[in-house]
């Protein structure tokens, strides 16, 4: 194990010296394969590896997807959901908050990212929320909150990743991040009510709807809940196959943003140069993250963190726990994609040799990497809001996200206790 654990330390030291994470991931892994079997078989393991994933017809799910998210984004529907949102909670305190939080969630079940949700709600929420005098606070935080969704409730390329790296079927995490990811839009509307029930002059109440504007509002967000249906209730059914449900998500997004009139030339070759070169960065670390994780096999180390387990007797719930204080810890210092190609190919076999489904895992763990999106010093949606927000002070926002990342907290542990939550709907498929 000594090598292995040495491998996991320089790729931390090389991290911390700004390399990027797959040069340092897939540098690491050749080295340490290396010294453990010959250079020669290291550069051909890592070259097998590369090539057979490129040739993967399961990772063109990730580009696809992608499409999918800018494509949205570029089409305006942030403003739509925000609408019919706030036309059924706007009239209640901190309800602005609650539209936010509820429009963040339906955004990220199409969007896919974090960042883009946090980024695209902050143009839209923010402004209403000041018209109201909300607390910078309050507001900043439901956006950087509702932004974290993005990662859990499908499509989610890191649950696609995290299906990658573990051989768990994508299907059936996409399908398990749906109940966990309305959980978490309910804790975090529990989260406004606390903040509110405390401070009520932090979120005033707006103007009530009648049913008519409801219906209004509803019926211009009927393509955007329309295209989730069909893709995820396509995988849910077995009419189609993740892949397949990304191919036709894009083209439903692509056909939604012409309709609407914000399809162009220009929009389009936008769009189709963002996505490559998201899924470049993004394949250059999964395929690091697949060298070093040969690595770690390689040495033993899932085997002997199994072996240093046992020897103390520890509870497999007990291990779980430990595993997501681990996650907890490393949050403060990584964002949630390095954290999840750092320690899953380390984490997994050993979760998989005590029993434990992978599927209810990778919930677990996407959860557990959500709440480093907003808690201090790195907080990506915290610092994402405040590139928009320039006039908040980051201690602002983080003072602000303190009781959400405490409510998804519970929820973690809600999860952790009760698998059934993220393994009901999987075990209808």
């Amino acid at each position: 194990m000594t090598i292995a654990l040495i491998g996991f330390a320089a790729v931390l030291l090389l991290a911390f010296m700004r390399m990027p994470l797959g040069i340092a991931l897939g540098l690491v892994g050749v080295i340490g394969f290396g010294e453990l079997s010959g250079y020669r078989a290291a550069m051909s393991s890592a070259s097998r590896l590369v090539i057979d994933a490129g040739q993967s017809y399961g990772l063109s799910v990730v580009p696809l997807f992608i499409l999918m998210g800018l494509m949205v984004e570029r089409g305006g529907m942030a403003k739509e959901l925000y609408r019919a949102a706030f036309s059924f909670l706007g009239h209640r305190r901190g309800g602005l908050a609650m539209s936010t939080i509820t429009a963040c969630g339906l955004f990220s079940a199409i969007c896919g990212s974090s960042l883009a949700t946090a980024a695209t709600m902050s143009k839209v929420a923010m402004p209403e929320m000041r018209r109201y005098k909300y607390s910078d606070g309050l507001a900043t935080a439901s956006i950087a909150a509702g932004g974290t969704l993005g990662i859990l409730i499908p499509p989610s390329v890191i649950l696609v990743i995290y299906g990658l790296i573990t051989n768990a079927s994508v299907g059936k995490l996409f399908i398990a991040g749906v109940l966990p990811g309305l959980i978490g839009v309910l804790f975090y509307l529990m989260a406004v009510m606390w903040v509110v029930s405390r401070n009520p002059s932090a979120g005033p109440a707006g103007e009530k709807s009648n049913w008519k504007e409801r219906l209004i509002a509803l019926r211009d967000v009927w393509t955007t809940l329309g295209l989730f249906i069909f893709v995820i209730g396509g995988i849910y059914v077995g009419a189609f196959t993740p892949t397949e449900a990304a191919g036709m998500g894009a083209a439903g997004a692509i056909a939604i943003a012409w309709w609407r009139g914000a399809l162009s030339w220009s929009v389009l070759m936008e769009v189709t140069r963002e996505t490559a070169l998201t899924t470049a960065k993004l394949f250059m670390v999964v395929f690091g993250a697949m060298i070093f994780s040969n690595f770690v096999n390689r040495a033993g180390l899932p085997d002997g963190l199994l072996n240093i387990v046992n020897s103390f007797d520890v509870s497999p719930m007990g291990v779980i726990f430990i595993i997501l204080l681990i996650y907890l810890v490393l949050g403060c210092v990584f964002e949630s994609l390095s954290m999840i190609l750092l320690t899953v190919p380390i984490f997994a076999p050993v979760v998989e040799a005590l029993g434990f489904d992978l599927v209810w895992f990778g919930i677990l763990v996407v959860v557990a990497t959500e709440i480093s999106l907003i808690t201090p010093p790195i907080g990506l949606n915290v610092f994402v809001l405040k590139g928009v927000l320039k006039d908040v002070p980051v201690s602002t926002i983080f003072k602000g996200v303190t009781p959400f990342w405490i409510a998804d907290i519970f929820r973690l542990i809600l999860l952790a206790m009760i698998p059934a939550i993220a393994l009901y709907l999987p075990s209808l498929m």
